[in-house]
């Protein structure tokens, strides 16, 4: 994960715990438990960091519901 990624992950990590009303750290669990950072943010860094922030939350919120995490 090079820096542009690693702030984009931790930019979207506070944006799901602001909208969601959680800690970062329990949102960061959570992604990192379903393999949304690597799989997910990271591989397609390029392509999500030319979207706003709202989609790219929801994208999120439907990835962990596909795979079973409850938010």
């Amino acid at each position: 994960m090079d820096k542009d990624s690693f702030s984009f992950v931790v930019y979207i990590i506070h944006a799901c715990a602001n909208k969601w009303n959680m800690l970062p750290s329990v949102v960061y669990q959570k992604l990192q438990s379903a393999g949304c950072i690597e799989s997910y943010l990271v591989s397609h860094y390029s392509i999500l960091n030319t979207q706003g922030t709202e989609y790219v939350v929801d994208d999120v919120e439907k990835y962990l519901e596909v795979r079973g995490v409850t938010i």
